[in-house]
């Protein structure tokens, strides 16, 4: 049996799935230590955090053979591992398929956000096809490995230390609405029968690794509730204002990890989709603001609607506890400009992490040559609105 909460959790919250296996789950020699590469876990304190708005252009695919875990790089993260609270992101880029190796991570859940190039991924409950425009989500201790469905693959992982992922109450919007339960996809069992292999585990912030006798991926059956899944994100039911000002960002949550006080995300998974705009006396792009929570940006593809240029596929930015921000210059005096009739927004799909812990940026991303530097100018220009 593979748990993912405590015995004695509440009945609502208690997940495990029981694995019919050729082998037992027990049958390996012991792991032994390897490079971490890239990845990092918390506590992040490998440089300072500042309190300054980020921005990276999308990084760069590999040139030389490299597989799901050796182009896997950390980003920010928050909290740790050992205190089951935080999250880290990582970005994934690939030109091969992953052979003869299979990874687990013991230190929290993966929800994988593909960018560029659709993946496989080939877990103990079995497979689940991942392309663009979806999200997967592996739970914490499960193994698998990535298979290209192309040449190469890019996009966002999130590694959730903290309580798993789950759909937000909807409270006054009723039942209908946002993401709905029967929308999210589990495998079927798909076993392998294999022989010599890798096993990498991530465990304690660490990168281990043992040489199985047989491939991991032998269930040959299961039942459970502690499983992977996919959702496609166009299934996602927009809720939006039909009358005037923008709609908090929250509105937007497809998927939420709690914290221990209510209404309070440990992480919250946001996007936003294509919706039409039909607020009258109003300013329609998101509002400038300063935020107790934190937030780390992604774009799939396209545009998002309040940066017209700069924030592009396969880039992040990161605005963090009460650093201000909202709309570039050219956004804003469009937006000022436009007359307000109805608008289908349908050029892009962002998304974002938002977290009550700061996204503390790693070495890497730090003094990477996509960090922008110049990307405070966006807000320069503005003239006096009042008089």
């Amino acid at each position: 049996m593979l748990s993912g909460s405590a015995f004695t959790a509440p009945r609502a919250e208690n997940q495990s799935t029981w694995l019919y296996k050729l082998r037992p789950s027990a049958m390996h020699g012991p792991y032994k230590r390897i490079a971490d590469g890239l990845v990092r876990s918390g506590p992040f304190d490998e440089v300072e955090t500042p309190p300054n708005r980020l921005r990276w252009d999308p990084f760069g695919l590999p040139t030389k053979a490299t597989d799901f875990i050796d182009g896997l790089a950390t980003v920010a993260g928050s909290g740790s591992p050992a205190a089951q609270s935080g999250v880290a992101v990582h970005l994934y880029r690939a030109n091969r398929s992953m052979q003869r190796r299979y990874f687990y991570c013991a230190d929290g859940e993966l929800m994988f956000v593909p960018q560029e190039g659709a993946i496989v991924l080939s877990t103990e409950l079995g497979k689940l096809d991942v392309a663009p425009g979806e999200l997967a989500v592996v739970p914490r201790g499960m193994k698998f490995n990535v298979t290209l469905a192309g040449k190469q693959a890019r996009g966002y992982v999130c590694e959730n230390y903290g309580p798993s992922f789950r759909l937000p109450e909807l409270g006054p919007i009723g039942s209908q609405g946002l993401a709905q339960t029967r929308d999210f996809l589990a495998p079927t069992a798909a076993f392998e029968d294999g022989g010599k292999c890798e096993v990498v585990a991530k465990f304690m912030g660490r990168l281990w690794a043992s040489e199985f006798p047989h491939s991991p991926l032998d269930v040959v059956a299961w039942h459970g509730d502690y499983a992977p899944y996919k959702y496609e994100l166009a299934r996602f039911m927009a809720i939006n204002t039909v009358s005037f000002d923008h709609p908090d960002p929250s509105i937007f949550t497809v998927l939420t990890s709690p914290s221990g006080q209510p209404g309070v995300a440990n992480c919250d998974f946001v996007i936003f989709p294509p919706r039409w705009l039909v607020a009258e006396n109003t300013f329609r792009p998101p509002w400038f603001h300063r935020n107790v929570m934190s937030e780390l940006m992604g774009l799939i593809h396209g545009a998002y609607d309040a940066k017209a240029s700069g924030f592009v596929p396969g880039g992040i930015s990161i605005h963090n506890c009460m650093s201000a921000h909202g709309p570039d210059l050219a956004t804003f005096e469009r937006a000022s400009a436009m007359e307000l009739k109805p608008h289908k927004l349908d050029g892009g799909l962002a998304f974002m992490w938002e977290s009550r812990h700061v996204f503390q940026p790693t070495r890497f991303a730090m003094g990477a040559r996509e960090l922008q530097k110049d990307y405070d100018a966006v807000w320069a220009g503005f003239k006096k609105l009042y008089k």
